[in-house]
């Protein structure tokens, strides 16, 4: 993402500065929030694993993966260091995988407020390449404009970990919650050819040239949150 707006370094740099600021905040937030309440949570229930292998904590350094955190940054798509659990049930391990999308959402909805109330008005970074540049001009011409760049990128890129971790594909959360229903075996063979499945849907836009992608299946979900979240601030629309 953020070498996508590096023009913007040069034609409105204040603007490119918090749109960084507001990526890196956002992933480091986003994904070490997620995992401390995978953690949490398991401890809640009983499983001391992840509490023995130091994950009950908001230190960033426990949670950073550095392949997968990195990565982030540079492509804009990477994974902080899985949360180690031992469940008792596959209920319990539903629950433990939910509380990572979860605590994305709450991230959104705290970060929401102010653009909810009309406070500050709500801008975001996805707008199209070619409306950056226009965009940019707005974006830049007030402190408060600049505020609701801010959370406004971080409401969003928590709503978008959300419901990406939310897709039944191993081996995101949401396949927890598939596991309540299927089959043991079919379980098994799922998890198998999950990751598979999941690198095949993060490589469809480049596939398909751009007619499927990952939010050809979150977007409805993207939407209903981003509305439920902030009200009509939502005139400026997702893309």
């Amino acid at each position: 993402m953020i070498l996508q707006l590096l023009p913007l370094l040069f034609d409105a740099p204040l603007a490119f500065a918090i749109l960084a600021t507001a990526f890196v905040v956002s992933m480091l937030t986003g994904l070490i929030f997620h995992e401390f309440c995978h953690a949490f949570v398991a401890d809640r229930l009983g499983d001391t694993l992840p509490r023995r292998m130091g994950r009950l904590t908001l230190d960033p350094r426990a949670h950073y993966d550095p392949i997968g955190t990195t990565m982030i940054f540079i492509v804009g798509f990477g994974w902080a260091k899985p949360v180690q659990v031992n469940p008792r049930s596959p209920g319990q391990m539903a629950v433990v995988a939910l509380a990572g999308p979860l605590s994305n959402f709450v991230i959104a909805g705290l970060a929401a407020l102010p653009l909810k109330l009309g406070l500050i008005p709500f801008w975001h970074p996805f707008v199209g390449s070619e409306s950056i540049r226009f965009f940019a001009t707005q974006w830049a011409s007030s402190p408060e404009d600049l505020a609701g760049l801010f959370l406004g990128t971080v409401v969003l890129l928590n709503v978008l970990l959300g419901t990406f971790n939310l897709i039944p594909i191993p081996p995101l959360d949401g396949s927890r919650l598939l596991d309540l229903v299927l089959p043991p075996n079919l379980v098994t063979e799922w998890h198998r050819w999950g990751p598979g499945l999941l690198m095949l849907l993060i490589l469809a836009p480049f596939i398909t040239g751009g007619r499927f992608s990952m939010l050809s299946i979150t977007g409805p979900f993207v939407d209903l949150l981003l509305r439920a979240f902030l009200g009509d601030a939502t005139s400026i629309r997702f893309s």
